[in-house]
């Protein structure tokens, strides 16, 4: 999967761009708050999924401007697609000239990993940023897994609301069971799909950080859940023992007015040589496991795919010694990579690809 060219006008702080890039590694290269990470974003928009900054799409449009517009030509599943995103008064989706209603109906059309700043949230914030990633990272390789959620936020959602209502109103209490079903039936399927997803992409960032680190450190990731079941349960035996644990926490639930579990409450653990990384983690080791999870999750899409996704990393050479540095800009074989630095001197050694300046929005080769 490649990016063929780009365009964005009145994007954020961007000028009117229009990037050719490199088949491989793509440098961007400025002083802070220029637009690197903009353009990194205009890239990511295309993938379906929200914005890996919080932000809104009112927000993507330039001051000044009342609309923004974002063209990607692109390769993928062998031959050459486009996409077109319009933001401002009035949301514009295109794929390949065909209309869509929402950004998720690109899910799996284009796909990227993308490694800012912003997620070592992962290793330092707490359980919904890691549900986040992980449900995120999910739905570029199963893009029906967006239903599933949604059905069981829905489900959840009204649960919690008739749980506020039995303090007016006993009789809503017949409620809960239907609901409890409902989420059992949905939940289900979101835990599965979760515990296998996170076994595979647990061993492929052990390996990688196993690389980072050359060899000195180990990293282990493992699934916390209410649910002590082997991921190779059958889906309806989880079903079952989902609607046992909901029935058996009623009494919490109705004194507390909300759904006090379930998979919406599920996290999972980063241990660095045993330890827990947001606790004792280095600012290196933290942004080493980070890392190493996102490029893991590169590796999957790839396997699932069977095309290479297009990785984007936002200043990922800070607070990484010289050895990880080398790793992660020689195990990117195959990929096409855009990646942001303030210091172009990190890539003198690049033998090939290509360096581009990013100043006051405008890019331009270096």
């Amino acid at each position: 999967m490649k990016v063929l060219s780009l365009s964005a006008e009145g994007y954020r702080n961007l000028a009117s761009v229009s990037l050719c890039p490199d088949e491989g590694v793509n440098v961007i290269c400025g002083d802070n708050a220029q637009g690197k990470t903009n353009l990194i974003e205009a890239i990511w928009n295309f993938t379906g999924a929200k914005s890996f900054r919080p932000s809104k799409e009112r927000d993507f449009v330039k001051k000044g401007e009342r609309v923004a517009t974002l063209s990607l030509s692109f390769s993928a599943q062998g031959r050459e697609q486009s996409a077109k995103l319009r933001y401002g008064e009035r949301r514009e989706i295109l794929l390949n000239g065909v209309g869509k209603t929402s950004p998720a109906e690109l899910a799996g059309s284009f796909c990227c990993v993308v490694f800012s700043p912003a997620h070592l949230s992962i290793v330092k914030e707490g359980p919904s940023v890691r549900r986040r990633f992980l449900d995120g990272a999910i739905c570029q390789v199963r893009p029906r897994y967006i239903h599933v959620l949604y059905q069981y936020k829905k489900a959840l959602s009204q649960k919690n609301a008739v749980l506020k209502e039995l303090y007016k109103n006993g009789s809503a209490y017949d409620l809960l069971d239907v609901f409890d079903d409902s989420i059992a039936t949905w939940g289900a399927q979101v835990w599965r799909t979760r515990v296998r997803y996170l076994n595979k992409l647990g061993q492929n960032a052990c390996s990688i950080y196993g690389g980072l680190s050359s060899s000195r450190e180990e990293l282990t990731v493992g699934y916390k859940s209410f649910l002590s079941l082997s991921p190779d349960t059958p889906l309806p035996q989880v079903q079952v023992a989902y609607r046992e644990a909901l029935r058996a926490a009623r009494t919490d639930d109705t004194g507390a007015g909300f759904s006090t579990l379930g998979v919406h409450r599920d996290d999972f653990s980063l241990q660095i040589d045993g330890l827990d990384a947001k606790v004792y983690g280095s600012q290196g080791q933290q942004r080493s496991a980070a890392l190493a999870l996102k490029l893991a999750e590169g590796y999957l899409l790839k396997e699932v795919s069977g095309e290479t996704p297009v990785m984007l990393l936002d200043d990922v050479m800070s607070e990484l010694d010289q050895g990880r540095q080398s790793y992660v800009l020689n195990h990117l074989e195959g990929a096409q990579v855009f990646i942001t630095c303030c210091d172009a001197a990190h890539f003198e050694g690049l033998l090939s690809g290509r360096v581009f300046r990013m100043e006051r929005g405008a890019l331009s080769p270096a």
